[in-house]
């Protein structure tokens, strides 16, 4: 017999110490705000002393290479993919109450779907950049390979694991599987744990966290209508590689500008 409550506990544990984890990242980045920008481009000329002690950021952009994003991605994810898990199986909790089950038509929805997403995502993300709010380009940077070897690992191995664990996590976990252990409508779980997910991603500034906890809404809402998880998996993985693949071919222009006139 399924031990609801185990699971439960386990699963919001791993959820708030997820939270947290993103919490104390985005907290050590110590990049300005933009209200700090805006004060301190409106102060007179010999007024930087006023500025805000950010000397910990660097002024360019750190890169990650390829193969350490992964190796950081499997062990986070992966070490948090293996305890909820770990906790289902010792729980007795059924597959089905996951959204588990796997067709082609699961896979030709998750297609349609994310490609719709990754519309919604590009274009919020350009509305954005249009009034001067655009989500952490540094973030989205940071994680654009260079190489072909990169992007193989990027587009194979850690954008794959990282929207089966987040599916998994919010949307089969603390959707379905609470909705099947509870007496909760999962309407109200799904608005809930787009608020989880978008807090989840608080590194990306705060245009950012809005435009991801719409994006984990409309992915429950997906889940909710089709039963499965492997639709929000694949429409996940498949806004995140668009998303990168975009600022690659969209940001090099800018990026070459950038290059050739560094004192404008």
């Amino acid at each position: 017999m399924p031990n609801w409550a185990a699971f439960a506990g386990v699963s919001t544990g791993v959820t708030l110490i997820l939270l947290a984890l993103t919490r104390a990242t985005s907290a050590s980045a110590g990049v300005p705000t933009r209200a700090e920008l805006e004060w301190l481009e409106s102060l007179p000329d010999g007024s930087d002393h006023l500025a805000p002690d950010h000397s910990g950021a660097t002024t360019t952009e750190p890169e990650l290479s390829a193969t350490a994003l992964f190796a950081n991605v499997l062990v986070s994810h992966g070490l948090f993919l293996c305890l909820v898990t770990t906790a289902a199986v010792l729980t007795a909790i059924p597959a089905s109450a996951f959204g588990l089950a796997v067709s082609v038509e699961s896979v030709a929805v998750g297609l349609g779907l994310g490609v719709a997403l990754a519309g919604v995502n590009t274009t919020a993300g350009l509305v954005a950049k249009r009034y001067g709010y655009a989500p952490s380009e540094q973030l989205r940077r940071m994680l654009t390979p260079q190489t072909r070897r990169g992007w193989l690992l990027l587009l194979g191995g850690t954008l794959p694991l990282v929207a089966g664990f987040e599916e998994f996590l919010f949307r089969g976990v603390l959707v379905g599987a609470f909705a099947a252990g509870f007496d909760v409508t999962p309407w109200a779980l799904a608005v809930v744990s787009s608020a989880a997910f978008a807090l989840a991603h608080e590194t990306q500034g705060a245009v950012g966290v809005a435009v991801t906890g719409l994006l984990g809404l409309l992915l429950a809402v997906g889940y909710l209508l089709t039963g499965s998880l492997t639709a929000v998996v694949i429409a996940h993985y498949l806004v995140n590689a668009v998303e990168l693949v975009a600022f690659k071919r969209l940001g090099a222009g800018g990026e070459q500008e950038g290059r050739a006139t560094p004192h404008r």
